[in-house]
């Protein structure tokens, strides 16, 4: 049976239907070094939420970044800089909702990290149900280097993964820490080569 999902577009996004079962979803700003702007959070709302409606044939999602430099650099800093504060409040509340649709997709996400996962993107690999990344990749939750705390569930996600302490150090210091550590700590599952990272090991998971 077939999946509505199959046929959607869109702005941000490049979907690849592997097979009968798995989707491998790109975050696709590449120039942006796959950043987070307001139309990839509601991109990301609109496809996992028509997964949860009709999920059809689909047994897993396997989302990864475009290229092989970024996951997601996190929020995209160059929109936030012209936005007003009520405009900037409306879109914490599609990023809000982003994170919701991400954890309560009644299909396993596969996240593939094949590079930087900062901030944001950091928070959206967090929000997956198995983590796997490219020894090159690196993590960081670099809001408090802003002012400010990761809102998209960072907070919770990577104490839940890493434990409290080692989480508030991450949190609370903008440190970046390095897939093998990541791996060390409980945050990814297993570490491969960049050019591994989306074989068959991963993409045809069931």
């Amino acid at each position: 049976m077939s999946s509505p999902t199959e046929t959607l577009t869109f702005e941000t996004l490049s979907l690849e239907r592997v097979d009968e079962h798995v989707t491998i979803v790109r975050l696709n700003r590449p120039v942006a070094s796959n950043a987070l702007n307001t139309q990839m959070g509601r991109d990301l709302v609109h496809y996992f939420e028509e997964v949860a409606l009709d999920p059809a044939s689909l047994r897993c999602v396997v989302l990864t970044g475009s290229g092989d430099k970024a996951f997601c650099a996190g929020g995209d800093l160059k929109e936030r800089r012209g936005m007003t504060d009520e405009q900037w409040t409306r879109q914490h509340v599609i990023f809000e909702r982003m994170v919701r649709a991400l954890i309560d997709c009644p299909v396993p996400i596969i996240g593939a990290v094949n590079g930087a996962a900062y901030g944001g993107g950091c928070e959206i690999a967090g929000c997956c149900d198995f983590l796997y990344a490219a020894d090159s990749a690196r993590f960081a939750l670099t809001e408090v280097t802003l002012g400010i705390m990761p809102g998209g569930g960072g907070t919770q996600t990577l104490p839940r993964a890493v434990g409290e302490r080692r989480a508030k150090e991450l949190i609370l210091t903008g440190k970046p820490f390095t897939a093998a550590e990541a791996h060390d700590w409980g945050f990814v599952n297993e570490v491969f080569r960049q050019s591994d990272l989306l074989q068959d090991r991963i993409a045809h998971r069931p």
